[in-house]
C-alpha cells in the first residue's frame, strides 16, 4: 500500500502554518510597524454574562505588585522635615493609642490654628476689601446710576420706547383655544357608543325585511350596502359590549335635582297656615354651619376615629381618649355626636374631673348645669368642680351659694376660699377669713389678707398667729414691717427684719439673696421705704465674697436705680460708704446719684461727708465748692477751696476753680493775686494760659502778650500759648507777627494741628490761598490721616469757588481716613441735591454710629421736610454723643422752624443739663473771649441764630 505524503511537505514553497487559526491577539504586520483596526466581525459575537469564560485564551494575568514594591524607600523620596512621602506603619493596625495620638496632634494643630486666626482672618478680610475696590462688581458700577432712578419722572419714564417684539403676528397675537359646547343628544350618543345591543330593527321584526337575502343586512352587527355597485369606502360598525340600552335620561336628572332642593328648602323653611316661608338670614346661617369647617384630609379624620375608638373599645376606663374623641368630632363639626360620646364617657368614668369638665364645657349652660350636677354627686371633693358649678351661675347670690356648699364638703381648699371671699363685702369677707384661716392655717394669702381687713392691733395679733402657724415664711415678717412703719414705728422696722432673718436661719430657711432684694423694691412701691432700706440693709451682704463686694454693690445700684427703686439705691450707697468709706470713685458715683435724684441738701450732705472722707480727693472739694456756688453761697464756696487747700496744696485744679469762682463773681483783682500766686507755688503752662487768658477778657492785650511771651519761653512745646499769641496779634491786626508766631508754633509743636489750620485760616485772610494750601500740604505730610486737616483743604477749596478741586480732595480724604465721619458729613453736603442722599447712605454704612454722620442726615431730612424723621435722627445724634454742642444748636433751630415751644424748651433744657463744650459752630462762641462770661443756654442762642435752614 503506497504512503500518501502532505502537500506541503512536497511543496516546500508552501508555509506550514497556512490554513492554521491565527493565535489569540495576533495582528498582522506589527512586526514591521504597521497598525490594524479590529471590527465586530473580528471581534464576534457578543457575550453573555452567564457564559462560561474561555481557558487558555491568552497569557495569565500578571501578578499584582505587593504594597512593598510600591514603596520607594530611597533617599531621593526622603525629605528632612516631612520625611518619607508615604506612611511607614500603613500596614500596621490602628489601635487605640494610635487614635490617641491623632487627637493630640490634631488639638495641637488647632490651638496652632487659632493663635494666627484673628490676624488671618483680618489679613483675609482686608485683601477681600483691596481686591474689591481694584474689581468691583458690575452692579456695584452700576449703584449710583440706579439711585438716580428714583428722580426719574412719570413723564421721562413714559417716554422711554418699548421693546419691540421681532416675532411675526401670527405669533405675536396668536388665538385663543375655543371650545364648542356640546348639545345632550350627541353626550348621550357619545356615552352609548361602544355598547352591544341584543334587539331587532323593528322593520325586520314587521317582515319588511330580510336579515338573510336582500341588499340590506344586519348579520354580525355589520351594515353593508350592496347592489348596483360596492359602496365600501369601509365597514360601518358600531361593535357594543353592553347587554341592555342605557340612554340619558335628562327628565329624570331634572326631576332628582328639583327634588334635592325641595329637601333642602323643606329643611330650612316654617310652615305657616299652608304656606311655606322661609327666612333669609336663618337660611344662610344654617347654609353656613353646613360649611365643613376642617381643612385637613378626610381620610386623617377617619384613620383618628378608628384609632379613637379602638382605644375606647380596648380600655374603656380611660378618660382622656373619650375627651380626645369627643374634640375630634368638636373639631370636624359633629358637635352633637362629641357631646353624644362624652356623655357616654361620664357613665364610663365617673370619678375622673377631666372628662365631666369637658362634658359641661361641650353642653349648652342650661344642659350643663344638670351635669355639674351630677359631676357634684360623683365628685364631691373636686376644687375644680365646684368652681366650674359657680362659673356657670351668672347670679351672685347663687355663685356665694355653691361656693359654701363647696367650702361644706372641701374646707381646706385655699383657692375655694380665696373665690368665695372675692365675692363678699369688707365686713363679710373679713369674718369668711376669721374661719378660713382657722382651716387652712398653712396659707400666708388668707393671713395677710385678714391682717389687711384688721384694725392695727387685731392685725399684729392676727400675724403673730400666722408666724406661729408658719415659722418658714418671710412675706409675715415684711408684712409686720410695713404694719409697723405704716403706723409711724420706725424704730420696729430694722429691728423686726433682725429678727426675721433670726428666725429664718433658726427653721433652716435658704436665704435667697435675689427674692429678698425684689421684696425691697416692692416694698418701695409700696411706700414703704424703711422696710425697703432696712432690708437692703440687713441682705446686701449675702453670699458675696470680699472681694467682689465693690463690683456687685455697684451693680444692685445700678439696677435699682434702672427699676425706678431710688430709696434701694441710697440704701446700697449708705451702705457701701459706710464699708468702704475711703474709695473715692463710690463717693464720685453716689454724689452722681444725689445730684440727679435727690435734693440740693442731700447732695451738699454728701459732699460735705466726702471731702472729710476722702480729703486728698481734689474733684470732691470742686463738687462741694461748685454746688454751693451755683445754690448762691459765694463765701461758702471760698471757705470751701480754702479748706481745700489745706489738704491739696499747690493742686492746679484747685488753683484755677479759685480763679474761677472769682472772676466769675467779678472780682477779677483776687483772680490775678491768685493766679500770680499759683505762677510761683504752682507753675503749668494751663496756669501761664489762665492768667493770659484772663488779661485777654479783661481787653489787657499788652499784659496778657507779655505772660505768653514768658509762658512761650518757658513751655515752648505747649501749642495753646502759640495759638492764643497769634490770636491776640491778629486782633491786634499785626499779622505778620502772627505769622511768625504760628511758624515758630508749628517747628516746635509739629503736631498740633489746630495750629496748623490757624496758620492756613491766616494766609487764606491775606488772600493767599496758595500759601495756605502748601501750609495744609505741609501740615499732611507732617501728620497723616488727620482728618482735621483734610477738612480745611477741602473747605479751602470750596471757599476759593474750585468745586472741583474741592470734590478732589474730598475723594483723597476719604482714601485716607476712611472712617472719619466728619469727612463723611461734609461729603454728604459737597454732593448736588439729587446725589446727597446716596451718599448719606454710604456714609451710614462707614460710620453708623458717629455723631457727625447723624447729625447731616438729620439735616439731610430737615431739607426733605421730613420733620418726625429729621427729628428723631436728632434725637439720636444727641444720645450717641451728649457734649456735641452743634447736634443742639441745630437741633433748636429745627425746633424753631417746625416745632412747638415746649420742644424748643426741651432742647434748651437738655442743653443746660449735659452743658456741651465740643463742635465746631460751638467752640465758635465758646472759646471766643469775648462771651467767656456767658452761659451754655446764652451760647446755645447766639450759635443758632448762625445756622442756616438747609436746602
Amino acid at each position: 500500500m503506497a504512503t500518501t505524503i502532505p502537500g506541503s511537505l512536497v511543496n516546500k514553497a508552501k508555509k506550514h502554518f497556512m490554513g492554521m487559526p491565527a493565535p489569540t491577539g495576533y495582528v498582522p504586520g506589527v512586526g514591521r510597524g504597521a497598525t490594524g483596526f479590529t471590527t465586530r466581525s473580528d471581534i464576534g459575537p457578543a457575550k453573555d454574562s452567564t457564559d462560561v469564560p474561555e481557558t487558555g485564551a491568552g497569557p495569565p494575568p500578571k501578578k499584582a505588585k505587593d504594597d512593598d514594591e510600591n514603596e520607594e524607600l530611597n533617599d531621593n523620596n526622603y525629605d528632612e522635615f516631612e520625611g518619607y512621602s508615604g506612611s511607614l506603619f500603613s500596614k500596621d493596625p490602628y489601635d487605640e493609642e494610635d487614635e490617641e495620638a491623632d487627637k493630640i496632634y490634631n488639638m495641637v494643630d488647632d490651638k496652632i490654628d487659632e493663635r494666627r486666626k484673628d490676624h488671618r482672618e483680618k489679613k483675609y478680610k482686608v485683601a477681600i476689601e483691596k481686591y474689591r475696590k481694584e474689581r468691583p462688581k458690575i452692579q456695584q458700577e452700576f449703584s449710583d446710576l440706579k439711585r438716580q432712578l428714583s428722580n426719574v419722572t412719570e413723564d421721562e419714564w413714559a417716554a422711554i420706547p418699548e421693546v419691540g417684539d421681532s416675532r411675526n403676528k401670527a405669533k405675536r397675537n396668536a388665538r385663543a383655544e375655543k371650545f364648542t359646547p356640546m348639545t345632550d343628544s350627541m353626550l348621550a350618543m357619545a356615552s352609548s357608543y361602544g355598547e352591544t345591543g341584543s334587539t331587532l330593527d323593528g322593520r325586520v321584526q314587521s317582515g319588511m325585511m330580510s336579515t338573510i337575502g336582500g341588499m340590506q343586512s344586519t348579520m354580525g352587527g355589520m351594515m353593508s350596502t350592496l347592489g348596483g355597485g360596492l359602496l365600501s369606502s369601509g365597514w360601518q360598525t358600531g361593535m357594543k359590549t353592553g347587554t341592555a340600552s342605557s340612554d340619558l335620561d335628562l327628565i329624570k336628572i331634572g326631576q332628582a335635582r328639583n327634588k334635592i332642593m325641595d329637601i333642602k328648602l323643606n329643611q330650612v323653611s316654617d310652615s305657616v297656615t299652608g304656606q311655606t316661608v322661609v327666612d333669609p338670614k336663618g337660611y344662610l346661617t344654617d347654609l353656613q354651619s353646613m360649611i365643613p369647617q376642617y381643612g385637613g384630609d378626610i381620610s386623617d379624620i377617619k384613620k383618628a376615629r378608628m384609632l379613637l375608638k379602638s382605644v375606647r373599645e380596648t380600655n374603656p376606663k380611660h378618660p382622656p381618649a373619650w375627651v380626645a374623641s369627643a374634640r375630634l368630632e368638636e373639631v370636624v363639626g359633629k358637635l352633637q355626636v362629641a357631646r353624644n360620646l362624652i356623655m357616654e364617657g361620664c357613665d364610663h368614668n365617673k370619678k375622673s374631673e377631666d372628662i365631666w369638665l369637658e362634658a359641661v364645657r361641650l353642653h349648652p349652660p342650661e344642659t350643663s348645669k344638670s351635669i355639674v350636677a351630677a359631676a357634684v354627686r360623683s365628685l364631691p371633693h373636686s376644687v375644680r368642680i365646684w368652681l366650674k358649678a359657680a362659673d356657670i351661675e351668672v347670679d351672685v347670690k347663687d355663685k356665694k351659694k355653691v361656693f359654701r356648699k363647696a367650702l361644706e364638703q372641701v374646707p381646706t381648699s385655699v383657692r375655694l376660699w380665696k373665690a368665695a371671699i372675692e365675692l363678699e363685702e369688707p365686713e363679710d369677707a373679713r369674718v369668711l377669713l376669721t374661719r378660713a384661716v382657722e382651716c387652712c392655717s398653712s396659707s400666708t394669702e388668707l393671713w395677710l389678707a385678714l391682717a389687711r381687713l384688721e384694725s392695727y392691733e387685731n392685725a399684729r395679733k392676727v400675724l403673730n398667729r400666722a408666724r406661729e402657724h408658719i415659722p418658714t415664711d418671710r412675706h409675715i415678717w415684711l408684712s409686720a414691717a410695713r404694719l409697723e412703719e405704716t403706723r409711724g414705728q420706725s424704730d420696729m422696722v430694722d429691728k423686726i427684719v433682725e429678727r426675721a432673718l433670726t428666725s429664718l436661719k433658726a427653721n433652716m430657711v435658704d436665704m435667697n439673696r435675689e427674692h429678698w432684694l425684689k421684696d425691697a423694691v416692692d416694698a418701695e412701691e409700696a411706700g414703704c421705704k424703711l422696710t425697703a432700706q432696712a432690708i437692703i440693709s440687713n441682705v446686701l451682704g449675702f453670699n458675696v465674697e470680699e472681694e467682689d463686694k465693690k463690683a456687685t454693690w455697684m451693680e444692685d445700684a445700678e439696677s435699682f436705680e434702672r427699676q425706678g427703686a431710688v430709696a434701694c439705691a441710697r440704701a446700697v450707697y449708705g451702705v457701701m460708704l459706710r464699708e468702704m468709706a475711703t474709695k473715692k470713685s463710690i463717693w464720685l458715683a453716689a454724689a452722681h446719684f444725689e445730684k440727679q435724684h435727690g435734693t440740693t441738701e442731700d447732695y451738699s450732705s454728701l459732699l460735705e461727708r466726702a471731702t472729710a472722707a476722702v480729703p486728698h480727693a481734689e474733684t470732691l472739694w470742686l463738687m462741694h465748692a461748685k454746688s454751693k456756688w451755683m445754690g448762691g453761697d459765694v463765701e461758702q464756696a471760698r471757705a470751701i477751696l480754702a479748706k481745700a487747700f489745706e489738704h491739696n496744696a499747690n493742686s492746679e485744679e484747685i488753683w484755677l476753680a479759685a480763679v474761677k469762682l472769682e472772676s466769675e463773681n467779678g472780682q477779677f483783682a483776687r483772680a490775678r493775686r491768685l493766679l500770680e500766686r499759683a505762677r510761683k507755688n504752682a507753675p503749668s503752662a494751663r496756669i501761664w494760659m489762665k492768667s493770659a487768658r484772663l488779661e485777654w477778657a479783661l481787653k489787657e492785650l499788652e499784659a496778657g502778650k507779655k505772660i505768653l511771651a514768658e509762658a512761650i519761653e518757658i513751655y515752648p512745646d505747649a501749642p495753646k500759648l502759640h495759638m492764643m499769641m497769634g490770636q491776640i496779634l491778629e486782633e491786634e491786626g499785626k499779622f505778620d507777627e502772627a505769622r511768625k508766631v504760628y511758624t515758630g508754633g508749628v517747628k516746635k509743636c509739629p503736631h498740633s494741628i489746630p495750629l496748623w489750620i490757624l496758620l492756613s485760616r491766616l494766609e487764606e485772610s491775606q488772600k493767599h490761598t496758595i500759601k495756605a494750601r502748601c501750609d495744609l500740604e505741609k501740615g499732611r505730610l507732617r501728620n497723616p490721616k488727620v482728618d482735621a486737616l483734610w477738612l480745611e483743604a477741602v473747605r479751602l477749596e470750596k471757599r476759593a469757588g474750585t468745586r472741583e478741586l474741592a470734590a478732589e480732595r474730598m475723594a483723597r480724604a476719604l482714601q485716607e481716613c476712611e472712617g472719619s465721619g466728619i469727612l463723611w458729613a461734609e461729603a454728604i453736603w459737597l454732593e448736588d441735591r439729587h446725589g446727597r442722599r446716596a451718599k448719606s447712605i454710604d456714609a451710614l454704612k462707614k460710620c453708623e454710629h458717629d455723631p457727625q454722620v447723624l447729625l447731616a442726615t438729620a439735616r439731610l431730612l430737615w431739607s426733605e421736610r421730613k420733620v418726625k424723621k429729621a427729628r428723631e435722627w436728632f434725637e439720636r445724634a444727641i444720645k450717641v454723643d451728649t457734649d456735641l454742642g452743634d447736634a443742639f444748636c441745630h437741633w433748636l433751630k429745627f425746633e424753631q422752624c417746625h416745632g412747638t415751644q415746649e420742644e424748643q424748651d426741651k432742647v434748651v433744657s437738655r442743653c443746660n443739663k449735659y452743658e456741651p463744650r465740643h463742635g465746631e459752630l460751638w467752640t465758635k462762641y465758646s472759646k471766643n473771649v469775648a462771651n467767656w462770661r456767658k452761659t451754655s443756654e446764652e451760647i446755645l442762642r447766639m450759635a443758632t441764630d448762625e445756622v442756616s435752614i438747609p436746602t
